[in-house]
């Protein structure tokens, strides 16, 4: 299997990807369902790391520091750049934000590594819906130092378009910021992981396709 086939069966063992019935916050009924929160050990953390590390690799991403907006990228954070250590030699530095500015101690915005300018700085997230959380860290990057966010990678890109935009939210985050998303998957390799077997579910390929072709992004 490709590393994508297999990041998708390891989503589904995980109970992170499940295929049914639900209705996400936008209010649109879904077939499917991403919930990043059952990732509960560390095994199944050190896989997920891999699976970042991987990406990042794969697209000659340039990054010193990664940085997981609290509280979900953390962990996800904190993984990949292990993995990229473990898997390919290369160190980088990783940071996070705290919801409240720290006014003792150290105090300060950040946890970690101290963000200097032209710091190229890769986002780690799990799952982009709105690009909400692009939007409140991006000031909060900018605003610590002039970091170069050369790109933000997430777990899975759903395609879809936002509610008041044609655009999905990851070609909306280039348009607005100019920082590149790149997903592990999307919904077309979910789709074809399905017709070949590779997970459960072909009695929901059907619904699958068609709320693709309701809800799909056009592309820039």
């Amino acid at each position: 299997m490709t590393y994508k086939e297999n990041f998708i069966r390891f989503m589904v063992d995980c109970g992170v990807l499940t295929f049914g019935d639900f209705t996400l916050k936008s209010g649109r009924k879904a077939p499917y369902f991403v919930n990043t929160g059952n990732y509960k050990t560390g095994a199944q953390l050190a896989k997920l790391g891999e699976f970042y590390a991987e990406c990042i690799k794969d697209n000659n991403i340039e990054a010193q520091t990664l940085f997981g907006p609290a509280y979900k990228g953390i962990p996800l954070a904190v993984s990949a750049a292990v993995a990229l250590y473990n898997k390919y030699g290369m160190e980088v530095s990783y940071c996070f934000d705290r919801k409240e500015v720290k006014d003792h101690g150290e105090g300060g915005m950040f946890v970690g590594k101290k963000l200097e300018d032209d710091e190229k700085v890769v986002i780690i997230e799990d799952v982009m819906t709105s690009g909400k959380a692009l939007r409140e860290v991006m000031p909060k990057l900018t605003g610590s130092a002039n970091v170069n966010v050369t790109a933000m990678v997430i777990t899975v890109d759903r395609m879809e378009k936002a509610l008041d935009s044609d655009l999905s939210a990851v070609d909306q985050a280039y348009k607005d910021f100019g920082v590149k998303v790149y997903s592990i998957v999307n919904i077309n390799d979910i789709i074809e992981a399905i017709k070949n077997g590779v997970v459960e579910g072909k009695e929901y390929l059907d619904k699958m396709l068609e709320y693709r072709d309701t809800y799909g992004a056009k592309k820039l």
